[in-house]
Formats: C-alpha cells, structure tokens, sequence
C-alpha cells in the first residue's frame, strides 16, 4: 500500500497541527476544519479501516479518542464532542473528533472555521498535552 498523508505526518515528512502524541497513536488539527478544534486521532501504523486494527492498537486508539476529547471539550468549552469515521478520504484508520453544542445544526456550514497559520498555531499552543 501507498503511503498515506497520515504517515507522511507520523514521519515528520509533511508538517502537522500536533497536540498529541505516544507510542501507537498521533493526534492533530484537521486543516480543513467542520468545527473550531476538529481533531483527527490516528494510529501510527497504516491500516485502512479501524476494523483491521490488532487489538492492542485498536484499543489504544480510543483511548487516545478519549483522552483528545475530553481534552477538547474542556479547553474549547462545548457541550460535546462528536466522532465521526467515514473511512474513504484516506485510506489510513482515523477518527474525527469534532467539538459542538447541543443546538448547532449541522457541522459543516457557514460557521466553518477559516483558520490562518498563525491561528492553528494558538489552537495548537492551547491544546497540546503538556
């Protein structure tokens, strides 16, 4: 299989929006946002579909998947924070972690953040795990 973006990331060969990071998962700022801090959580090796995961890695990328979104909730201060796997963009397992409030209506609309360098960067600053 090609290589992906997502592993081009991990390698360090095309930058990213890191704000977390281990072993066996990355997580980043999405560069076309739905959402102020939409995050994608990756698993550091390519497999196409979550599913294919082995155990051990499948369960630590919702771990992350939970630690990442409690993080955004609590530093972003919506109500919740949505996941979302669609599976086709990238064939390298990801999972959107979208922050919202009960009364947005859609996550892709008008209110879609149009964030520059230096504004990804703040978000970045604000988000990162210490």
């Amino acid at each position: 299989m090609k290589d992906s973006i997502f592993t081009k990331i991990i390698r360090g060969e095309i930058p990213a929006y890191k704000i977390y990071e281990d072993d066996t998962t990355i997580a980043f700022l999405d560069i076309n946002p739905v959402r102020y801090g939409h995050t994608l959580v990756v698993p550091k090796r390519q497999i196409d579909q979550y599913i294919d995961l082995p155990d051990e890695e499948y369960a630590a990328l919702w771990m992350t998947v939970k630690k990442v979104a409690l993080r955004l909730r609590a530093v972003i201060g919506t109500q919740r924070v949505a996941v979302k796997i669609i599976g086709v963009d990238v064939p390298h397992a990801h999972v959107h972690l979208i922050p919202f409030n009960e009364d947005d209506k859609t996550f892709h609309d008008e209110t879609s953040p149009r964030l520059d360098s230096e504004a990804f960067q703040v978000l970045v600053e604000t988000l990162r795990f210490p």
